[in-house]
């Protein structure tokens, strides 16, 4: 048991924090009285506070929007002490959404999607994947088209040459490697 420097009331030892600072290795006031000083000093800062209460179990509060959601509902985060994400999976996207550039390669999310409708919702390149992203030169930041992401990563490790496009495509048809028959016998492999 161990009193509390600010209620005075004498409670077990694990309703204290740990501090290594404190002789005990406890700190001076209860979990509670912590609690209450800080969501104070927080209003007193203009600051959010969130509600008190304590969710069902098997829930959890979403810190952005104040729901509470069961875990299964929640994403994974492997950082937190309970293993699901503090926020709800909407307000993820909101953030997420909010921390990109809004106009991307001078391309707003509608002309995007227009741009995407008006290829049939297919890769330029594959007609047999899905079109999502926005592909540009990188040189003079023009958009192209819209592609499939194996593709517009594809073209963005070929740094956007030609050259070592055409040297892939040729290395794929089987031209690069294949040796080609000068006489009878006698076989000249490709330089």
């Amino acid at each position: 048991m161990k009193r509390c420097a600010r209620c005075g009331k004498d409670r077990p030892r694990a309703a204290f924090a740990r501090d290594r600072t404190d002789p005990d290795g406890l700190r001076q006031r209860c979990r509670d009285r912590a609690s209450d000083r800080h969501r104070t000093r927080r209003q007193a800062l203009g600051r959010r506070v969130r509600p008190r209460g304590e969710p069902p179990e098997g829930h959890r509060l979403c810190l952005k929007c104040g729901e509470v959601e069961p875990w299964s509902a929640r994403h994974r985060d492997a950082t937190a002490s309970d293993g699901s994400s503090r926020h709800r999976e909407a307000c993820r996207a909101v953030k997420g959404r909010a921390g990109r550039p809004k106009p991307r390669y001078g391309v707003t999310e509608a002309e995007r999607d227009e741009l995407i409708a008006s290829r049939g919702g297919v890769c330029c390149i594959s007609p047999a994947a899905p079109a999502a992203h926005v592909d540009h030169c990188h040189e003079t930041g023009r958009v192209r088209g819209v592609l499939c992401f194996s593709r517009d990563a594809a073209l963005g490790q070929f740094k956007d040459r030609p050259d070592a496009i055409r040297r892939a495509a040729a290395y794929v048809e089987g031209i690069a490697w294949k040796p080609t028959l000068v006489a009878p016998g006698v076989y000249q492999l490709p330089s």
